[in-house]
């Protein structure tokens, strides 16, 4: 498809503020395209995205703080922003006119020949990307963790690449998948790292999110590999969807005797692989492993198979995981001082990510949880459950929002807040300066920013909440 834009009329749907819509505007533009960018927001609100633009921009036209139908009817191909809803009637237009539809992920796949390691999940797909990347370094010291959620965009990635041989290993989310089927290849390793209730404002129900999912191996061949969690209920959904690749599996217990892949017993990582079975690393490294919590031993385990599955040698993946990265914004410990810990945990936008941090960190000390934001209709039942578990009403602070409400009446049901008021906050310097206030200097205290919800009401999206966390948290605690 690289050849394919030059001189064709190239409709931009987003430009956006995380960096995608701008790398896939230059790869446009790079390539002799007519490119035109329609975006929801005002120039005032994206001008530090068309300053990025850089020389591009003299060779884009723009439409903006409205989409124009006639602009969806003149242009030979629309390029769909992830954020863009697929019931817009914009791209229904576009339909009736036959138009190609496409995004970064289609056009990336149909544009590099390297071999390509793609993960989408609810949960962990960015540690997964990440620490595989680590992992396939000392063989391809080119890899690179590129997508959904990563500062180097997809298009950016494919127009870095070096050399046929070096893997791209890629995070790719729910919306950039529904438009992945129709791509001349797909995965050479595909992941899905689990299923959880998500983005549930914009799919109808839970299966048809995972059906958005399964898109990740539609296309693969008997000769590529597909990665399921043996752990989450949604992986027989995944198999009756009738995957052609060749199947394994992950899993904290052992697998049953027809399913090949990874598994945990007496502490050891075991590799299974038809009617053979190999230790493949040693019951210390699990056990160091634990204090990072039982949802970071799955990420180890899908990064440790995947990276084998790419041709790596068990022993030199046992010898990298203590160099393993902390991931940003992502359980991240970003400050440490006499008995206090803060832990930024801010793209953590779903009641499960939430119950994977609590459950990680109570146990280790005195910990209270700031929570709380905008809606995305999920429920937060279980999550309130696990919250009372763990923590007292006095350790959770929540910041305002349609999701925060939501979360507080749970909390209600399973009998918190019985003798005092929550307490609600307007801004994140607000919480910290009480926070600081109460906390008890001979104890060690562990502060977890851990918000469950999306961040729209009050932010630019998750990763401009945690940069402002973390700058608020070193100047008030620091």
């Amino acid at each position: 498809m690289e050849n394919n834009f030059k001189n064709k009329k190239v409709l931009v749907m987003g430009l956006g503020l995380l960096g995608g819509g701008i790398a896939t505007t230059k790869w446009l533009v790079k390539r002799g395209a007519k490119v035109l960018v329609t975006d929801l927001r005002s120039r005032e609100q994206l001008k530090d995205s068309i300053k990025q633009l850089g020389v591009a921009a003299k060779k884009v036209r723009f439409v903006l703080g409205e989409h124009r139908e006639a602009d969806f009817k003149n242009n030979d191909i629309i390029m769909v922003n992830p954020a863009v809803p697929r019931e817009s009637k914009f791209l229904a237009i576009a339909k009736k006119r036959k138009k190609l539809l496409v995004n970064d992920a289609r056009i990336f796949f149909d544009s590099i020949p390297n071999p390509v390691v793609a993960v989408t999940g609810t949960r962990g797909k960015t540690t997964t990307v990440n620490w595989i990347a680590h992992f396939l370094k000392p063989k391809y010291s080119r890899a690179i963790a590129a997508g959904n959620s990563s500062a180097v965009a997809l298009l950016a990635l494919a127009d870095n690449l070096k050399g046929k041989e070096n893997p791209a290993v890629i995070e790719l989310s729910s919306w950039q998948l529904e438009l992945l089927p129709g791509s001349r290849r797909a995965p050479e390793v595909a992941v899905i790292t689990n299923i959880y209730p998500d983005h549930l404002n914009r799919y109808k129900s839970l299966g048809d999110y995972a059906l958005a999912k399964a898109n990740i191996f539609k296309g693969q061949n008997k000769n590529q590999k597909l990665i399921l969690n043996a752990d989450n209920p949604w992986a027989d959904f995944f198999l009756k969807q009738r995957p052609r690749a060749h199947i394994f599996f992950f899993s904290k217990k052992p697998l049953s005797k027809n399913r090949n892949g990874v598994f945990i017993k007496n502490r050891s990582v075991y590799f299974k692989n038809g009617r053979w079975t190999e230790k493949v690393i040693s019951e210390k490294i699990p056990g160091e492993f634990s204090s990072r919590g039982e949802h970071n031993l799955e990420n180890l385990l899908v990064s440790l198979l995947a990276s084998h599955l790419m041709g790596m040698e068990w022993a030199a993946l046992a010898k990298n995981i203590k160099t393993l990265p902390d991931i940003l914004y992502r359980e991240q410990i970003i400050l440490k001082k006499k008995n206090l810990t803060v832990v930024n945990d801010s793209t953590a936008t779903s009641p499960d990510a939430v119950i994977a941090a609590v459950k990680r960190f109570a146990p280790q000390g005195d910990t209270i949880l700031i929570t709380g934001g905008t809606d995305k209709n999920l429920p937060f039942n279980a999550w309130a459950r696990a919250i009372k578990q763990h923590l007292k009403p006095n350790q959770i602070y929540f910041l305002n929002g349609s999701a925060t409400k939501k979360m507080i009446a749970a909390l209600g049901k399973v009998g918190c807040f019985k003798k005092e008021p929550p307490w609600i906050f307007e801004d994140l310097a607000g919480i910290l300066l009480f926070v600081k206030a109460g906390i008890n200097s001979k104890k060690d205290t562990i502060v977890v920013f851990s918000p469950g919800a999306a961040s729209f009401e009050k932010f630019k999206n998750e990763f401009d909440r945690g940069e402002k966390f973390s700058k608020y948290a070193r100047e008030i605690f620091g």
